[in-house]
């Protein structure tokens, strides 16, 4: 599964602590920083998919950062979040002038990290998280065609048990039809991982493969959103698939 790469860069390690743990359910992959100068060179080894910067930080401030890193073609779209102190207006409008996409006031709380986060990398909160789900599922490998059914389901993938053999990174065409609904989902994915050999790589599920979405229409991705909220409200336990899986110190 490729996993969206994020950079947390404060001097404080209580507070990258803190931003980590409002992460650990999220399939990403996390790099820290402790100062303006290091996480320039995180982003510019790494490219991450989205900075949280804090602002007052030796060597290089986190404004200063965040204007080399917008002031660098090969850099400028990666998305920059300053996390400000609101008091102090001077510091927000250099956050603005940095060309900061988005300024996030202390304190911070996990639904608002998350929430900000969601606004730049959609379905963060949900990228680990899957809801069990047993349907029926027809699916294609090239010119073949197969059928499995799902053991669980998100907007980010779905396992199917099949007993057949798949390669990592096959395409899938897959069509179900959507849980509480008469609308069949038709989408198209990569074999992420398989749960083969003895044991199984995961015995708590059956032989098959988790596949990852990649090109999942808007309208599928909402129903299957409303399907995994109608479950939890029900009391579904959702499946966590996995935490962040590095935790790089530059």
């Amino acid at each position: 599964m490729i996993r969206p790469k994020i950079l947390l860069v404060d001097d404080n390690r209580l507070f990258l602590e803190m931003e980590k743990e409002f992460l650990q359910s999220c399939a990403v992959q996390i790099y820290t920083a402790r100062t303006g100068k290091e996480a320039l060179d995180v982003v510019r080894l790494v490219l991450p998919d989205l900075v949280f910067m804090g602002l007052n930080m030796p060597e290089m401030d986190g404004a200063a950062c965040c204007a080399a890193i917008k002031s660098d073609s090969d850099l400028k779209s990666v998305p920059v979040i300053m996390i400000v102190t609101p008091a102090d207006g001077e510091e927000l409008e250099r956050c603005r002038l940095a060309g900061c996409d988005f300024i996030l006031k202390k304190p911070v709380n996990r639904r608002d990290f998350i929430g900000t986060g969601h606004r730049f990398l959609p379905g963060l909160d949900r990228m680990e998280i899957r809801i069990p789900c047993l349907t029926l599922v027809v699916f294609r490998i090239g010119e073949r065609a197969f059928h499995g059914m799902s053991a669980n389901l998100s907007t980010r993938g779905m396992f199917i048990a099949f007993g057949g053999e798949v390669e990592l990174e096959d395409r899938v065409n897959v069509n179900f039809l959507a849980p509480g609904s008469d609308d069949v989902i038709e989408a198209v994915g990569r074999v992420a991982w398989k749960n083969t050999g003895t044991p199984l790589c995961k015995p708590s599920l059956a032989k098959g493969f988790g596949i990852e979405f990649l090109d999942l229409p808007l309208h599928s991705a909402h129903i299957i959103a409303d399907f995994m909220d109608r479950a939890e409200d029900k009391g579904a336990k959702p499946v966590v698939e996995g935490a962040y899986v590095a935790d790089c110190l530059f």
